[in-house]
C-alpha cells in the first residue's frame, strides 16, 4: 500500500488538505476533524489552533483539557461531511490542526503577548484561525492579532451565558473582564457587536448588543440571526463561543455553568444563519473535560466548531 494514501493516521498521512477521506473513529492519531498536523502554512485557509490555558478562570479550572477533548469528539463526526450545507466545506477550503500553541505556565504575566505573537504569525500569512480553548481569556489576545491584521474595531460576536465586560481599572488575566478591555482598547465596537445567551448580572452594558438567553428564545433563532446581521452588517466579525452559553443539560463540561441556556439546537441554527457573514475568525472556549459525562460537552463543542469551519469556507466562496 502506498504510504500517503494510508487509510489511517490521515493527521500525518493526509495527502491532499481539500479532502475528505474516512478513517475509523475509533483509532489513529488524533487531530481536529482528521485534518493533517502540519506547521507549514503555505497555501492553508484555515488553521485550527489549540490554546490549552486555564490560568484565568475565577471558577472551576480545567479547560487547558479542552483542545484534547474537542479534538478526540470531533473522530467521531469526521466521517461525514458537515449537516446543514450543500457542499462539503473541507473541499472548498484548506484546513489544517496547526496543533497547540506552547504555554509557559510558570510565567503567565509573558503568555498574553506570547499568545498574540503566534497567532500574529499565522494571520500574517493570511490564514485565518480556528482557536480551541482553554478559558475565555484566551479570546483576548488573538482578538487583539485579528484586529491589528484587520487594522479596524470589529465586530464581536459572542455566546456566552456571561458578559465578560465587568469592570476592573488595572488588567488582569481574568477570563470575565477581557471583552471590556477589548472594547476600551477599540479592539471591538461595542456598537456593531452582539452578545447572546446572557444570564447572568452585570450592571453595565458597556455599549454592547445584547441578547439575554430568555430574550434570545423569547424571538426565535431566526430573529436573532437578523438581528445579529443588522448589527454587524459591513463588518468583519470575530465569532467566539463560551460553551456554557448552552445550558448544562447541553454542555455539562465547563468551567461556571449556568442554568436555563440555549439548546444545542437553537444555537446550532443560529450560526448556519450567519452563513455569508463577514467572519474573520473563530473560537470555541471553555470545555473542561473534568466536569463533563460521555463527552456530551466535548462532542457539543467540536460539532459547533465544524459548523464555524462551514461559515468561513462559505465566506471564502
Amino acid at each position: 500500500m502506498n504510504e500517503t494514501r494510508s487509510p489511517i493516521d490521515l493527521a500525518i498521512t493526509r495527502p491532499d488538505d481539500q479532502t475528505s477521506l474516512v478513517e475509523p473513529s475509533f483509532s489513529g492519531v488524533l487531530s481536529f476533524a482528521r485534518r493533517r498536523y502540519t506547521k507549514s502554512l503555505d497555501g492553508v485557509d484555515v488553521a485550527v489552533v489549540g490554546l490549552p490555558f486555564d490560568l484565568a478562570t475565577t471558577s472551576r479550572p480545567g479547560a487547558r483539557l479542552g483542545p484534547r477533548a474537542i479534538r478526540e469528539a470531533s473522530a467521531m463526526i469526521a466521517w461525514d461531511r458537515l449537516h446543514g450545507w450543500e457542499y462539503d466545506p473541507f473541499e472548498r477550503i484548506r484546513v489544517i490542526d496547526y496543533g497547540d500553541i506552547p504555554i509557559a505556565q510558570g510565567n503567565p504575566e509573558r503568555l498574553p503577548d506570547a499568545i498574540h505573537t503566534a497567532f500574529a504569525k499565522i494571520h500574517r500569512a493570511g490564514v485565518k484561525t480556528l482557536m480551541l480553548g482553554g478559558d475565555h481569556f484566551a479570546t483576548y489576545p488573538v482578538l487583539k492579532s485579528v484586529a491589528a491584521h484587520y487594522d479596524e474595531p470589529l465586530s464581536l460576536v459572542h455566546f456566552d451565558a456571561h458578559s465578560d465586560t465587568w469592570q476592573e481599572n488595572q488588567q488582569t488575566l481574568d477570563h470575565g473582564t477581557m471583552f471590556y478591555h477589548a472594547a476600551q482598547q477599540r479592539l471591538i465596537d461595542p456598537a456593531r457587536s452582539v452578545q447572546i445567551g446572557i444570564r447572568t448580572h452585570n450592571p453595565e452594558s458597556h455599549g454592547f448588543n445584547v441578547l439575554s438567553a430568555e430574550r434570545a428564545e423569547a424571538m426565535g433563532t431566526d430573529s436573532v440571526v437578523q438581528f445579529i446581521r443588522e448589527k454587524t452588517a459591513g463588518n468583519s466579525i470575530y465569532l467566539t463561543l463560551d460553551i456554557d452559553c448552552l445550558d448544562p443539560a447541553y454542555a455539562p463540561g465547563t468551567g461556571t455553568p449556568v442554568v436555563g441556556g440555549l439548546s444545542t439546537m437553537a444555537l446550532q441554527q443560529i450560526l448556519r444563519g450567519l452563513r455569508g457573514a463577514r467572519i474573520v475568525a473563530a473560537d470555541v472556549v471553555e470545555v473542561a473535560p473534568a466536569y463533563d459525562h460521555a463527552q456530551i460537552t466535548a462532542l457539543a463543542g467540536a460539532t459547533l466548531a465544524m459548523s464555524m469551519i462551514g461559515l468561513l469556507a462559505d465566506c471564502h466562496a
